[in-house]
């Protein structure tokens, strides 16, 4: 019998944090395996070429629900663009990382990029949320997957137009605007994350 949903959400994201932790390791066999799963992960992004982000995904327990699927699909693929996790108390969603690139760059383009993200519906997000990963990527800004995950079952599920959607969006936008009072002193304890910090 399958664990419950939330469960297995987030045995796959550790999942995918193992993978992380992997790379760094001294075992050369386990670093490039997972260099394997994670460039088999980004082709889930490569047209005729997703089936080999398949076999990695479906053997992580996914529900039935077929957007569930492509999402958690599509969350493999942005975390193998971006093997970099962070683990907090305080902000977690999307916003807060690009928050903490605003922060960083103190540009314009980053409010802009959020703005964009907020805008797009389902078809067009998943587009958008590869090219802020990448952003996200080139200035070692981290993502807590945990949260992603929850968050894009929503915003590309059958729930894309409801209060839940609104509320998400909302809360992506409240971390991304948090005073920097409010996060500075979190974020400056926070390293990236070693063996034992990458789960929740």
């Amino acid at each position: 019998m399958s664990e419950p949903l939330p469960v297995r959400r987030h045995a796959y994201v550790k999942y995918l944090y193992g993978l992380e932790s992997a790379l760094r390791s001294d075992n050369g066999a386990r670093a490039a395996n997972a260099r394997r799963a994670l460039a088999c992960l980004r082709h889930s992004f490569v047209e005729g070429r997703q089936y080999q982000a398949y076999e990695i995904v479906l053997q992580q327990d996914p529900p039935q629900d077929q957007a569930e699927v492509e999402t958690w699909l599509l969350v493999g693929g942005l975390f193998a663009l971006h093997p970099l996790s962070w683990k907090s108390s305080g902000p977690r969603t999307l916003g807060a990382s690009l928050g903490r690139l605003q922060r960083k760059l103190d540009s314009p383009a980053v409010g802009r990029r959020l703005s964009l993200l907020l805008a797009k519906d389902r078809q067009t997000l998943p587009h958008h949320l590869r090219q802020t990963i990448r952003l996200l990527s080139a200035h070692d800004v981290p993502v807590n997957y945990d949260q992603l995950l929850d968050d894009l079952v929503v915003l590309l599920g059958r729930d894309h137009r409801s209060d839940a959607a609104s509320k998400v969006r909302l809360k992506w936008a409240q971390e991304y605007y948090m005073p920097t009072s409010a996060t500075s002193s979190k974020e400056s304890k926070e390293l990236s994350p070693g063996p034992s910090e990458t789960t929740q």
